[in-house]
């Protein structure tokens, strides 16, 4: 039963987000924390983990939490479940796409769409940049600890990195070097 019901949570998390990787990270948080697969700070973790890794976030995602909850076979099941809903989606878009392309009803759909995607990346950023800032609560102390400042610091660096264009291999690389370096040098 539990390798039916990874399947069935993956799938619903596969067929209701639109947006990509970002967009599912709210829903498979919940989803995995509902079911006691990961915790907060596991979800965080995987996901600074999955972006410097090959391949699609939440298949990444789906994968992992497949692995620690069923073995190879539970990893296979939750990949197929997030990534079976996309692949029947694609399949009928493009087969229907140059009849109703220019439909008001797939135009209106889309622009509907596209607020409520971006309110769940922000939802998700939200919720990793609590777990990254405020581990602990949001409290004065939070302020005063060295973590906190170098993750700031480390937040905006790569913030203007990337909106002066720089590659994001080279953001990555830098990112891991800076905490590497911040977790061997002050132990954090």
């Amino acid at each position: 039963m539990a390798l039916i019901e990874l399947f069935l949570v993956f799938l619903k998390i596969g067929a209701l987000t639109f947006g990509g990787g970002y967009a599912m990270i709210a829903m498979i948080q919940a989803e995995a924390e509902r079911h006691g697969w990961l915790t907060q700070e596991e979800l965080v973790d995987f996901v600074a983990l999955s972006e410097s890794t090959p391949g699609p976030l939440a298949v990444n995602m789906a994968t992992f939490v497949g692995i620690r909850t069923g073995g190879i076979l539970g990893a296979i099941i939750a990949t197929l479940g997030i990534v079976l809903p996309s692949f029947i989606i694609i399949l009928i878009i493009a087969k229907c796409f140059e009849k109703y392309k220019k439909s008001k009803a797939v135009g209106g759909i889309m622009s509907g769409l596209k607020p409520a995607v971006v309110g769940m990346i922000g939802s998700a950023f939200i919720s990793v940049a609590r777990t990254v800032f405020f581990p602990a609560g949001l409290s004065v102390s939070v302020f005063s600890s060295a973590g906190f400042w170098i993750f700031l610091g480390l937040f905006v660096v790569t913030t203007v990195l990337a909106f002066k264009k720089v590659h994001p291999i080279k953001i990555i690389l830098l990112s891991a070097v800076i905490g590497i370096g911040a977790g061997y040098g002050l132990g954090l």
